[in-house]
């Protein structure tokens, strides 16, 4: 028969950072409230948690930008905010391309964007970049002074 501990709470008391929960390969530990499991996390990392709702549940890492950035696209571009940029690229006109500081595992990733601009396109994607363009009304390429990326999929 296997032991059971229960605790209120679990801290570190000799307040060094090395030591925590330590799982084996197929082990996974799980957090329940009411004996109704809202998060499991795995050996590997992936972690589950109980959506809004309360009956379904949601992959955190599959639910979370993979990269986002908010930059100027008019003169000389200049980013305002980002995670997981690598750099940025003004290749003309309305056009810009992205750079990933840590690449894509594939380039069948989503990519959301808005622009201060009637349109937007989607010019090209791999797993280390994405190319994008703000249009006006007619369909042509602009330079914008708001532009967001945002990239969801899965790190290599």
């Amino acid at each position: 028969m296997a032991s059971k501990i229960e605790v209120d709470e679990i801290f570190n008391a000799g307040g060094d950072n090395d030591t925590g929960i330590d799982l084996a390969t197929n082990d996974q530990i799980l957090l329940k409230v009411a004996n109704a499991t809202k998060l499991t996390m795995n050996s590997t990392g992936q972690t589950t948690i109980v959506g809004e709702g309360g009956t379904t549940t949601t992959s955190l890492q599959q639910g979370l930008a993979k990269m986002w950035i908010q930059f100027n696209g008019t003169g000389t571009i200049s980013t305002q905010d980002s995670f997981n940029r690598g750099g940025l690229t003004d290749n003309g006109t309305g056009d810009y391309t992205v750079t990933y500081t840590n690449n894509m595992a594939n380039d069948d990733y989503a990519v959301a964007n808005g622009f201060n601009a009637v349109g937007t396109l989607v010019q090209a994607v791999t797993t280390s970049t994405v190319q994008v363009q703000p249009t006006n009304s007619g369909g042509s390429a602009v330079d914008v002074s708001i532009v967001t990326v945002t990239v969801f999929g899965d790190l290599a």
